[in-house]
């Protein structure tokens, strides 16, 4: 018959302070226990996954790689450009791709968009230090397997990786508050609404947003008006930047080529 390393009824016997510091005690060498145990687990999890990241920043790219290297993730290619990546990914796949959100030679969509060419169920994580809500809006269109700042530790970026390879998504903490902030605005602006902005943004006349939506002008000015209601705007400029910040439009769309 086995019995306890633990003579529970002898630390009944004791004195209730001297019970006390045995179950503090205790219960501080049970989470040194578990916590090694999860370290093990996960390190386990990540051996044989290989993670590709793209950055431009040089001491980035360099803090991901020095703090992954110890979590037992071996298999870390980085990335100084989008363009670098791609030329990579024909030759080889990966099974979790980490990407900023602004890389200079290429468009993230466009980047996500090629990935998926080469390899349609890639995993991507989105990482980004901006919280603007356009940017938020525009990460949650991408369709990304996850999401997560760079002001997040190497333990949050190590759970989303090992997260997504399990077939689900990460979106860290502070990402999921700004989406409930996005979700939550009042006064919304409609699909039809949206696309007026858009264009107004890009400086069409009313006569030209009604061709290009196939709509009178009379409603293009009955949209501007709401839109003008529903953003709390008295100007043009200030309709423009509270667009940006509410996330209904992005910079790139004020660009009259697109």
């Amino acid at each position: 018959m086995s019995r306890s390393l633990i003579d529970f009824k002898a630390v009944e016997s004791l004195p209730t302070g001297k019970q006390n510091i045995f179950h503090a005690l205790f219960l501080r060498a049970l989470q040194i226990i578990l916590k090694q145990y999860m370290t093990d687990i996960k390190k386990y999890k990540l051996q044989d996954i290989a993670v590709a990241i793209v950055d431009d920043h040089e001491l980035v790219l360099e803090g991901f790689k020095s703090g992954i290297a110890r979590s037992g993730l071996a298999d870390v290619t980085v990335f100084s450009s989008a363009t670098a990546l791609l030329t990579a990914v024909d030759h080889r796949a990966f099974d979790v791709y980490i990407i900023d959100v602004e890389l200079p030679d290429m468009d993230v969509a466009q980047l996500i968009d090629g990935i998926r060419v080469r390899q349609p169920e890639a995993r991507i994580i989105i990482n980004t230090m901006h919280e603007e809500m356009w940017l938020v809006n525009k990460i949650v269109g991408m369709n990304v397997s996850g999401v997560m700042y760079k002001s997040g530790s190497i333990d949050q970026l190590l759970e989303a990786i090992i997260t997504v390879m399990e077939g689900r998504r990460y979106f860290c903490p502070k990402f999921m508050r700004a989406q409930r902030r996005l979700s939550q605005q009042n006064d919304v602006p409609s699909q039809r609404e949206i696309e007026v902005l858009k264009n107004i943004a890009r400086g069409h006349s009313t006569k030209k947003i009604a061709e290009i939506l196939y709509i009178s002008e009379n409603t293009v000015e009955n949209h501007r008006k709401s839109l003008f209601r529903k953003l709390h705007a008295h100007n043009m400029a200030e309709l423009i930047v509270r667009s940006i910040a509410a996330g209904y439009i992005v910079p790139e769309e004020m660009d009259t080529n697109t």
